[in-house]
């Protein structure tokens, strides 16, 4: 009996014993979650720097850009400073951040490329022509007035005749004849009447046909017109009684030679300065 008594006295003893632990156990595991759940968190939030009452716009920003800077709502910005989608701003543009900030207005430049430069129409001055009544006028009978040969100057140029043909026509600018004509056959000797440098040999001149022009010094030019060949070109240098075409029918309706002398640009007698027989 004694024996059962202490068996039993120690089963008791070891269920409250395993009692105890497992008590400790739950009150250790409840205390354990009880800290875990009330240890102080840290502070995630991001740190934004202090919003000023206005922002004055740099180049590259934009304005949500510019309000995630200071932790503010962009269309709040918007709104504040009444800009509308697409919410473009713009170069120096005074922001306004906060509502109890004063409105201003300022003076702003687009960030965007500036306007196209206007091509302008530029009207030239135009001159009106002033009419005036037409005016009746009494019909004058006037006179030509008379052609007035030019004389030659003196030089120093040795004058040969250009052609040993007859002469057919003389000088005489009232008949439109600015030189002298030589008749004679298809291919007689052309010769340079004076020392010079040719200027021309082409049939341009179709009134003249195959043209020959000399330059000479004291302001000299003579011409040899309507050869059948011309034996020189232009840029060549020539002296006098040198062979310079052949005779021909080349721009008329006759086989002659139409030599001319010209002084400044105006027609003389060539009898007046070459030899005539």
């Amino acid at each position: 009996m004694q024996l059962l008594r202490q068996q039993r006295d120690f089963n008791a003893s070891a269920h409250t014993f395993i009692k105890t632990i497992m008590l400790s156990a739950a009150v250790a595991g409840t205390l354990a979650i009880t800290g875990c759940a009330s240890k102080p968190q840290i502070n995630q939030q991001v740190r934004y720097t202090s919003a000023p009452d206005y922002y004055t716009v740099r180049s590259g920003g934009t304005l949500s850009g510019i309000a995630a800077r200071y932790g503010l709502n962009y269309l709040n910005v918007a709104e504040l400073n009444d800009i509308a989608p697409p919410y473009r701003i713009y170069v120096n543009q005074s922001l306004r951040l906060k509502a109890s900030a004063t409105r201003r207005s300022v003076t702003t430049q687009p960030m965007v490329q500036s306007a196209p430069i206007q091509r302008q129409s530029i009207n030239l001055p135009t001159t009106t022509a002033q009419t005036t009544p037409p005016r009746t006028t009494t019909p004058v009978n006037t006179v030509p007035a008379p052609v007035v040969p030019v004389s030659p100057v003196p030089t120093t140029l040795r004058w040969m005749k250009p052609s040993n043909g007859p002469v057919i026509q003389s000088f005489n600018l009232a008949s439109n004849i600015k030189g002298i004509r030589y008749g004679g056959n298809q291919g007689d000797p052309v010769f340079a009447a004076a020392n010079g440098q040719v200027v021309y040999a082409a049939d341009g001149l179709k009134e003249y046909g195959n043209l020959v022009l000399v330059k000479h010094v004291d302001g000299y030019i003579t011409a040899y017109a309507h050869n059948s060949k011309m034996l020189v070109k232009s840029g060549d240098n020539v002296t006098a009684g040198q062979k310079i075409a052949e005779m021909g029918s080349s721009g008329t309706n006759r086989v002659m030679l139409e030599f001319q002398v010209r002084l400044d640009g105006k027609p003389i007698n060539p009898a007046n300065i070459i030899p005539i027989n």
